[in-house]
C-alpha cells in the first residue's frame, strides 16, 4: 500500500519501523514525513540530523552544510533552514 504512495526505500523504511515498533524514522521527502505521523512516527529530515549532531557535538556548523546540500539540487525552505540554524544558534 505504502508503494503506490512513497518510494520503495521510505515504503520500506516506514513498514520496518512499525515491526519493530520503532519510532522515530529518517526520511527527507515531505510526503513521506506525511506517511509517517500518519503511523504514528516521529519522521526526521537531513536539517533536523544535523542539527541533532551538531547538539552532539559531532559537527562544528550547520549552515555550510545546508549550503552545500542547496548547491547540489536539495530543497530546503528559507523557513526551515532560518529554524534549524536559530535552533543550532547560528543565526545573523
Amino acid at each position: 500500500m505504502l508503494m503506490a504512495t512513497l518510494d520503495k526505500g521510505e515504503a520500506e523504511t516506514l513498514v520496518l519501523a512499525t515491526e519493530l515498533g520503532i519510532t522515530n524514522v529518517f526520511v527527507d521527502d515531505l510526503r513521506g514525513r506525511k506517511v509517517a505521523q500518519s503511523l504514528g512516527l516521529q519522521a526526521v529530515g537531513v536539517a533536523g540530523f544535523l542539527l541533532f549532531a551538531k547538539k552532539k557535538g559531532k559537527i562544528r556548523a550547520i549552515r555550510p552544510l545546508l549550503l552545500q546540500l542547496q548547491q547540489k539540487g536539495f530543497r530546503l525552505s528559507s523557513r526551515l533552514i532560518d529554524a534549524v540554524l536559530e535552533e543550532a544558534s547560528e543565526t545573523l
